[in-house]
């Protein structure tokens, strides 16, 4: 079987989120856990790949990264203000369970 999916949540988006996932048992950093606070996009994503973690961001710029790069272990986005923060924990989740790392590679998934 496939290793799973861990994450990687941006400054963007509400810590609550990671609390949720991390009760799931899912393997989790935020950009405060790494000290990468008001670093980079690209500072970011080198951090993903250096790690092999999907990104969960709510930050559209993310998605211009993406459209012009595949080389990236995969980004799950949400425009902020459109989901809950219950369904954003749901929806990853339902990704975690029914995801490998491999698929995720230069995917974009929408919350």
């Amino acid at each position: 079987m496939s290793k799973r999916i861990s994450f990687h949540l941006d400054e963007n988006v509400d810590p609550a989120i990671a609390l949720g996932l991390r009760r799931y048992g899912i393997d989790v950093t935020t950009t405060n856990d790494v000290e990468l606070r008001t670093q980079t996009d690209e500072v970011q994503l080198a951090f993903i790949q250096k790690t092999q973690r999907v990104l969960f961001t709510q930050d559209a710029d993310f998605l211009i990264i993406a459209s012009s790069r595949l080389d990236h272990p995969g980004i799950t986005y949400c425009k902020k203000g459109t989901r809950s923060i219950g369904e954003i924990i749901e929806t990853l989740v339902l990704i975690y369970e029914v995801m490998t790392p491999e698929e995720m590679v230069g995917c974009v998934e929408f919350v």
